[in-house]
């Protein structure tokens, strides 16, 4: 168990730190927590690579208990909802669990078919959950939620739509750089931790 945790120390750090930045903003459509959170990705993706779907799973796992405790302190300063805290839990498991099923049944094709689909799948999961969850108004809106859907052209100069869909088309963007740029830091940690591993 203490060779995963590096992993799990990185994914708790990553959940930490998004869930404080989010709460800064950038520009109209991002916080700057959607440029640490897609990291997470990364993460799991390096530990299935090198210890298997197993040892990726219990990575995610750390990282949703310390979400969950993320939520609950949020709450307790009424920086959060019952609803984005359901969002973001649900998103964060349910996404990242599928990068880990995703990676798998692609792990050994070239190196970089598996973390650009399993990322690239999971972050449109992740996306899709939390903003539904979180802001939709098919859902109970409440005080800190009902402001989401405000009509406004999508990201600025498309069609009239709800805000909340241009805060989700800009997060899913940023995911998706993220993800290429990904491919080199993912490429460089795994050659040295399987260098590392043979020769112990």
């Amino acid at each position: 168990m203490t060779r995963y945790l590096p992993g799990i120390c990185a994914m708790a750090a990553i959940v930490v730190a998004s869930n404080i930045l989010v709460q800064f903003v950038i520009g109209d459509w991002l916080t700057w927590g959607a440029f640490t959170y897609p990291f997470a990705f990364l993460v799991t993706d390096v530990m299935n690579r090198v210890y298997g779907a197993g040892a990726a799973r219990r990575v995610v796992l750390a990282g949703f208990v310390v979400g969950i405790l993320c939520s609950l302190v949020a709450a307790g300063l009424d920086k959060t909802t019952l609803r984005i805290a359901i969002g973001s839990g649900a998103a964060f498991l349910t996404a990242q669990l599928l990068d880990v099923a995703v990676f798998d049944m692609l792990r050994h094709r070239h190196w970089w078919v598996a973390p650009l689909a399993s990322t690239v799948i999971g972050s449109a999961v992740d996306t899709a959950i939390f903003f539904t969850v979180a802001f939709a108004a098919m859902l109970p809106h409440d005080a800190n939620t009902g402001w989401a859907n405000e009509v406004v052209p999508l990201l600025g100069h498309g069609p009239e739509l709800a805000l909340w869909i241009s805060l989700a088309a800009a997060d899913w963007s940023v995911k998706l750089g993220l993800a290429l740029l990904a491919l080199v830091p993912f490429r460089l940690i795994i050659r040295n931790l399987l260098r590392k591993r043979r020769e112990i």
